[in-house]
Parts: C-alpha cells; sequence; structure tokens
C-alpha cells in the first residue's frame, strides 16, 4: 500500500461524514494517523468500528469556541501535518425578517469554526515540511443558492479565508480549499429530493459526484504533489461551473 503519508498526523473535521469518510479512510489506505473529529458521536463510534482503531482516533465536538478547536488540535497528541475542515451547516434560509438564527448559525458553523480552526492549527503544525490546511467552501459561493442564501455567503467567506490565509501562514502552511458541488451524501439528500433530476441536467457529467472523488481532491491537496499550490479553490462539481 502506499505511503504517501507515513508519519504524519491529520485532523479531519466533519469526519464522520459522507466526504469525511471517504477522506479518512484515503489517508489512513496511505499510512496516515488520522484525528477524525465531529458532533455526532453515535457516527464516530460507527466509523471507528468500520475503520478500526490502528492509526485512527475520534474525538466528539461542536466546534463552536476556540477553545473546542484547540482541543480538537491538541487531540492529535504531536504537531499536526494536515487540518482538513469538512464540518458544516447546510440549512434552508427563508430570509425570515423576525429570525436572524439561520444567518447567525450559518456563518457560525461554516465560517467561524473554519476560522478557530486554523488559529489553533497555527501554533500546532509540524514544521519538519510544508504543512497543509485545506478547507471546505461549495460550487453555492460561485452559482448563489436562492434557497440557503446565508450558507452561500458563509461558504464565500471561505474563500477569502483560504486565499487570507494562504499567505497570512506562507511558506510553512499551504493553505487551500474545495468547492463541491452535488454530492452523494447526506448533507445533500435534500437538494436531490427538491431538484435532483432538474439540477443533474446542469451537470455535464450529467451525474451527482462520489464522495470519494472529493476525497481524492483532497488527499492530492495534502501530497507532495500539490507542493507548489496554495491560496486556490478547487472546484469538483462535474464541470456545472464551467461556464
Amino acid at each position: 500500500m502506499p505511503s504517501t503519508f507515513t508519519g504524519k498526523r491529520i485532523v479531519v473535521t466533519g469526519g464522520a461524514g459522507g466526504i469525511g469518510l471517504e477522506t479518512v479512510k484515503g489517508f489512513m489506505d496511505h499510512g496516515g494517523h488520522v484525528i477524525m473529529a465531529d458532533i455526532d458521536e453515535a457516527a464516530l463510534e460507527r466509523a471507528q468500528a468500520q475503520l478500526g482503531r490502528v492509526r485512527l482516533g475520534t474525538i466528539a465536538s461542536a466546534l463552536d469556541t476556540p477553545a473546542e478547536c484547540a482541543r480538537v488540535i491538541e487531540a492529535a497528541g504531536a504537531p499536526v501535518y494536515a487540518l482538513v475542515h469538512l464540518a458544516g451547516l447546510f440549512e434552508q434560509d427563508e430570509l425570515n425578517p423576525d429570525d436572524h438564527g439561520v444567518w447567525n448559525r450559518a456563518i457560525a458553523a461554516n465560517l467561524t469554526n473554519a476560522y478557530d480552526m486554523a488559529v489553533a492549527f497555527s501554533t500546532r503544525f509540524d514544521r519538519r515540511e510544508p504543512a497543509r490546511i485545506v478547507l471546505t467552501s461549495s460550487v453555492a459561493y460561485r452559482r448563489g443558492s436562492a434557497t440557503r442564501v446565508s450558507y452561500a455567503a458563509a461558504k464565500g467567506g471561505i474563500v477569502g479565508l483560504t486565499r487570507a490565509l494562504s499567505r497570512k501562514l506562507a511558506p510553512d502552511v499551504l493553505v487551500n480549499a474545495i468547492a463541491p458541488g452535488l454530492i452523494e451524501t447526506k448533507m445533500a439528500a435534500p437538494v436531490v429530493a427538491e431538484r435532483g433530476e432538474a439540477y443533474m441536467q446542469e451537470i455535464p457529467l450529467k451525474r451527482i459526484g462520489k464522495p470519494s472523488e472529493v476525497a481524492s481532491v483532497i488527499r492530492f491537496l495534502c501530497s507532495p504533489d500539490a507542493s507548489y499550490i496554495t491560496g486556490q479553490t478547487i472546484t469538483v462539481d462535474g464541470g456545472i461551473t464551467n461556464a
């Protein structure tokens, strides 16, 4: 089995989700030691039962304070080579003038926690070689989302955060983001139910993406092959935003 990440510790937030699970598995298959963080304790237990306990640790966290984010990084028990931040909230936004909650939750769970995780990582990363941060945006930041305005705004913020961090942390840390399109995950299920067929007709590849197809891009961005890539947002969407 390839050993690209042998001896490297990698923290993956949202690790028990669809993309997260494939990402964790890919790092482990290539020799990495992974700390999987997720808010869902039951999902963490299922993931550990599936993937085993060798080179895999789990930690339950809502990532809702800087202290919690620091606790997740420290759970690695040693300097961390890569932070992959997949945790997020995908909530419908009715633009209710009497309820600011959707906006507040979208920013907190999709943008603020990314900032806090990056800050925690910035003092605890492995300095033997350029470390990596991969954040998660979405095609929603490019196309907009009529039903999830707050989410789209937060994911646009991730792109700005990625660019700024890539300058702030250079040359010691390479910082990039992924922007998935419609992927076969529990989070995307409401969109598939609402307008899956119509959406699919807009995708040049005429299908929904697989979690493994996003995980492979994340793994690439953390690998030596991506040693001259930083500040970028890589879209993984089957071509829907190619124009």
